[in-house]
């Protein structure tokens, strides 16, 4: 697993302002949704690769046990910044693909919303989602979000033209034919469709219990969203949460939510 290039974004993004714009929200508010319908009282929480803590202090403020492991240190210290007082929150630096300092078999909720967005082989996807299993209790919910190419196509490429996508194909970074997308970690993020989730899974004994798309249009409505007044966000909030597991919303969005019991 390649980490400079990590380190180097992470060092200089602002990923609490993604998650607190109105449209950005949008993934944040739709993955709590999800978490709160599987916590039950006592329960403990393993956020890996958590960044600044957003999920991982929003839960421990909501009274769960909450451990975390993040890669960055710049990342750490925001973390720990952000920690009040009386929070049952731990935070450790650590890698998505060696979980060795925790015991299997111990968490109820194991959240890996961001170690996939940077692992570029099957066998690195692969090993970090058999960690996150590992440490998750037999019967405990597991919560793997991924970046899908077609979202952000739409939105990053043909909307906003901060992608070039005629350079991507000549560049061999998408597919002349189907546009599957082909990342290295120079390229930072790497960008998958359902089926390529899909075929990753098929090698878990585990159980699907949804696949959301996690902001579905919202980034492609960004404008729009935040101009909203907050009685029209609170209802495409609702609108989104109807529909964000219907099969057409799954590959225009830009952040795909897996989650599986174990």
């Amino acid at each position: 697993m390649e980490t400079r290039y990590i380190r180097e974004f992470y060092s200089h993004f602002d990923e609490d302002g993604r998650l607190a714009s109105r449209h950005g929200s949008v993934e944040f508010f739709t993955t709590m949704h999800y978490i709160r319908r599987y916590l039950r009282p006592g329960a403990r929480v393993l956020e890996i690769g958590a960044g600044t803590g957003r999920y991982s202090h929003a839960l421990a403020r909501e009274g769960f046990r909450v451990d975390a492991v993040e890669l960055v240190e710049r990342n750490i210290e925001v973390f720990r910044q952000n920690t009040l007082p009386g929070e049952a929150v731990t935070v450790t630096q650590g890698n998505a693909l060696d979980l060795g300092g925790f015991e299997s078999d111990t968490y109820d909720v194991v959240l890996l919303l961001g170690p996939l967005y940077h692992l570029y082989t099957e066998a690195d996807k692969r090993r970090a989602l058999a960690e996150a299993i590992r440490v998750a209790r037999p019967g405990g919910v597991v919560f793997a979000a991924y970046v899908i190419s077609d979202g952000c196509l739409l939105d990053e490429g043909f909307r906003r033209q901060n992608i070039d996508v005629a350079r991507y194909l000549r560049d061999g970074l998408l597919d002349p034919e189907t546009f599957a997308a082909y990342s290295q970690p120079k390229d930072l993020f790497e960008l998958v469709r359902k089926e390529d989730v899909d075929a990753l899974m098929a090698a878990f004994p585990v159980t699907r219990l949804h696949y959301v798309a996690a902001d579905g249009c919202a980034l492609l409505l960004r404008e729009e969203l935040d101009s909203m007044d907050d009685e029209q966000f609170r209802v495409f909030l609702r609108y989104h949460l109807a529909v964000c597991e219907r099969p057409g919303l799954l590959d225009v969005t830009s952040h795909a939510l897996d989650i599986f019991r174990t």
